[in-house]
């Protein structure tokens, strides 16, 4: 089964890390035109080195968590020509970008409010502003479909033992916030099933990402296929997603974790 995206225009929030990158790079192979979003800042800045020659690919800066920039990137795309018929929310905060470097991961005891908030307004705010404005300027018009990602922690509790030693945790903002992700989903699927937009989750299980070899060791006991999975994995299923051929497919949860779920 050959997969073909030509004609699909699809647009990226969070493009600019380790599994956005991957996905520009996929999508764009299977012939898709890609708009990537960023925040303006290094992630952003390493967009347009890598992608300011391709045609194919059109940077935007754009803070999810601001209505007034979400507003204005989908007038400045729609103005540009680019209309997107797939839309991937993908921007993300997890605990380790939140602490960034040198700094101490903190228990639940000693989570703030500041850090959990400031989770929450990205993962699922930053979300339903995307979907609202899909709503104002694309429900009705055409059809599309939004893939929202979220994580094999969204329905599953974490293995608090498997960070024990390690300099980060599993932060408790973050798999609520991509609980709530799937939450809505769900209600975006129903809302919208008239108007020939379908909605579905992805939820990646563990990346490897220059993760020690004892947290890898550790986390793949948990996974039936008995490795972390490489961001390719994941960026395969979202052009499959992306594509035409789930067009009966919509307000599901897809687990893309090696097994993860299924024990």
């Amino acid at each position: 089964m050959q997969i073909d995206l030509t004609g699909k225009i699809i647009f990226i929030t969070g493009a600019g890390g380790r599994l956005g990158i991957t996905y520009i790079d996929q999508l764009t192979k299977f012939g898709a035109v890609v708009i990537g979003t960023e925040l303006p800042g290094p992630r952003f800045d390493n967009l347009i080195d890598l992608y300011a020659a391709n045609r194919n690919v059109s940077l935007y800066e754009l803070d999810v968590c601001d209505e007034l920039q979400v507003e204005d990137v989908f007038k400045r795309m729609l103005e540009d020509g680019l209309l997107a018929n797939v839309f991937i929310n993908n921007a993300a905060v997890t605990g380790e970008l939140l602490m960034g470097e040198g700094k101490i991961f903190p228990d639940l005891a000693n989570t703030s409010l500041l850090d959990w908030s400031s989770t929450v307004d990205v993962n699922l705010t930053g979300a339903f502003l995307i979907a609202r404005q899909i709503d104002r300027d694309i429900a009705g018009r055409y059809p599309a479909s939004l893939i929202n990602i979220s994580t094999m922690y969204a329905l599953k509790g974490p293995h608090h033992n498997i960070y024990e030693g390690m300099p980060f945790k599993s932060f408790s903002a973050y798999s609520a916030s991509k609980a709530g992700l799937h939450g809505l989903t769900l209600w975006l699927a129903s809302y919208w099933a008239k108007q020939g937009i379908n909605v579905n989750t992805l939820a990646p299980g563990a990346v490897n990402n220059n993760h020690s070899e004892t947290f890898k060791s550790k986390v793949s006991e948990l996974i039936m296929k008995g490795a972390m999975a490489e961001p390719e994995q994941i960026s395969d299923v979202i052009a499959f997603l992306c594509s035409d051929l789930p067009s009966y497919m919509t307000a599901q949860i897809i687990n893309v974790d090696g097994g993860f779920s299924g024990w």
